[in-house]
């Protein structure tokens, strides 16, 4: 490739490999050495092990700030999480300074900021009282709250028997939600309306495709920041040292999980690496009783497991119908 440029009023001319420019310079990141082979399967199988990494990060993350909510209000772990993540992508903000000027459809934007800030509060409020694998049994029924809601939001076109995943998977909720207890337990409405608030981000995400990674993720932590100010306040406790390290914690696994998702999908397709994200039920579960000494009874497991079905039948049906792929991460 050969770049043309004038200093002091004298020609130049410098003949620099694309590649080897790209190979050299400092921008390039950690992640994006993992997968040093160019061939497809090397590609798609990096992909996998990075989704498979994101999953445990985002599970670490939830039961560590599972464990912090029966301490510190949700307020002050949101505020103090989110400021960690904040000033550790700094250098990717200021890399990517210019496009923070470019954003389109400004309301859109602050639209996507709240529902993150709602599906993130309600997520960690319910952990307060629900195990850990119920609220991610909920949140697993995004795909399927996505589907429906595409087609009334959106417009899109929903064929039959993905509407006939829809209602399966809705059973699935019903049955993960336990109502042959005789009242609806008020903690499972708020994961459940997490996981709504979770698909509306996903349906306004889609929306906003055009929008740079590092942007969305920016706009999030500071709309976070922003909330945690106002209510954090109430309730405040000043953290221990171990605490403060564990709030440290938490904002490093948040933005590990992030970049980890993130390149995977861009190693390998989403039809290949996104139904890894349902590993995350197994985490959940594990940590769920190692650490809180969880057992997810039957109704959660048979649940779940048809949640997981259902939309990963939806999942696979809109890949054959041709239709684009979108992916988010993991809820949290």
């Amino acid at each position: 490739m050969i770049y043309r440029y004038r200093r002091g009023g004298l020609a130049a001319i410098r003949l620099v490999r694309r590649d080897n420019l790209f190979k050299n310079t400092l921008a390039m990141t950690l992640l994006e050495k993992i997968s040093t082979r160019n061939d497809e399967r090397s590609a798609r199988l990096a992909g996998i092990g990075l989704m498979l990494t994101g999953v445990i990060f985002f599970s670490l993350g939830d039961a560590l700030g599972k464990f912090m909510v029966k301490t510190y209000s949700v307020g002050e772990l949101l505020l103090l999480r989110a400021v960690v993540s904040l000033i550790l992508v700094v250098p990717l903000i200021w890399r990517s300074r210019g496009a923070f000027f470019q954003m389109s459809r400004p309301a859109m934007q602050l639209l996507r900021v709240a529902l993150s800030i709602l599906e993130i509060a309600a997520f960690f409020a319910a952990s307060v009282y629900l195990p850990l694998a119920d609220i991610i049994t909920f949140y697993l029924a995004a795909p399927i709250f996505v589907t429906a809601l595409s087609s009334i939001l959106l417009g899109e076109h929903v064929d039959v028997r993905r509407w006939a995943a829809v209602g399966i998977g809705f059973c699935g909720i019903l049955i993960a939600l336990r109502p042959s207890a005789g009242v609806f337990d008020w903690p499972a409405a708020i994961a459940l309306g997490g996981s709504i608030g979770f698909a509306l981000l996903m349906v306004v995400t889609r929306s906003l495709r055009g929008t740079p990674d590092i942007v969305l993720a920016s706009m999030q932590f500071l709309g976070t920041i922003a909330f945690g100010a106002i209510a954090a306040p109430v309730g405040w406790l000043t953290p221990s040292a171990r605490d403060f390290g564990l709030f440290l914690l938490a904002g490093g696994l948040a933005v590990l999980a992030s970049l980890c998702v993130n390149r995977s999908l861009k190693l390998a397709p989403a039809s290949v690496v996104v139904p890894y994200q349902y590993s995350m039920i197994i985490w959940a579960a594990m940590f769920g009783y190692l650490v809180f000494g969880d057992v997810p009874p039957a109704t959660t497991a048979f649940g779940a497991a048809i949640i997981i079905g259902a939309g990963l039948y939806i999942f696979l049906r809109e890949r054959n119908l041709g239709h684009d792929e979108t992916a988010v991460n993991p809820p949290a």
